[in-house]
């Protein structure tokens, strides 16, 4: 893909995300019995274990691309800076505007927050775009689907661990 954007895991995510990979190549073997032993059970058109064995294949060959393509064009890094900047890989407090609650997630791709207890809010997402950069106590905005404008202030940003 000529598209492919570089994505910043940490050493555990990558690590993470590797394992999970090299589970799923070794569960294919699995899989392919499943698809053949159903397969001699007869008619394949009214077979649900062939057909239900075909998808979760599909599924699961569509993950491995989506992985393979993932560590490929990942940069393993150390955690960012805690210089108060917002950023991948740092977790955001922020409020809104009219609110007086304060909002805390992970700002990164799915993949990299996929084992915390945290919300995960990609930096292409109309959020984070208009939070990239931004210090703690500055306040910035965003045009939510709707075409109204949303203010929001950073409160802090801080790294992310997993710890």
């Amino acid at each position: 893909m000529s598209d492919t954007k570089v994505t910043w895991l940490t050493q555990d995510a990558y690590d993470r995300l590797k394992h999970e990979l090299d589970e799923m190549i070794e569960n294919r073997p699995v899989i392919a019995a499943r698809i053949n032993d159903s397969r001699e059970e007869g008619d394949l058109k009214e077979n649900g274990g062939y057909h239900a064995a075909r998808e979760e294949q599909g599924q699961a060959e569509a993950r491995i691309r989506h992985l393979q393509e993932l560590l490929r064009a990942a940069k393993v890094g150390e955690a960012p800076e805690d210089d108060g900047t917002a950023g991948p890989g740092k977790v955001l407090t922020v409020r809104y505007d009219g609110d007086d609650d304060d909002e805390k997630f992970l700002l990164a791709t799915r993949e990299e927050g996929a084992e915390g207890g945290i919300d995960v809010y990609s930096p292409e997402s109309p959020l984070g775009k208009a939070l990239l950069g931004a210090k703690e106590g500055e306040a910035r905005q965003y045009e939510l689907p709707n075409g109204k404008i949303q203010k929001v202030t950073l409160v802090k940003a801080v790294p992310y661990s997993e710890a």
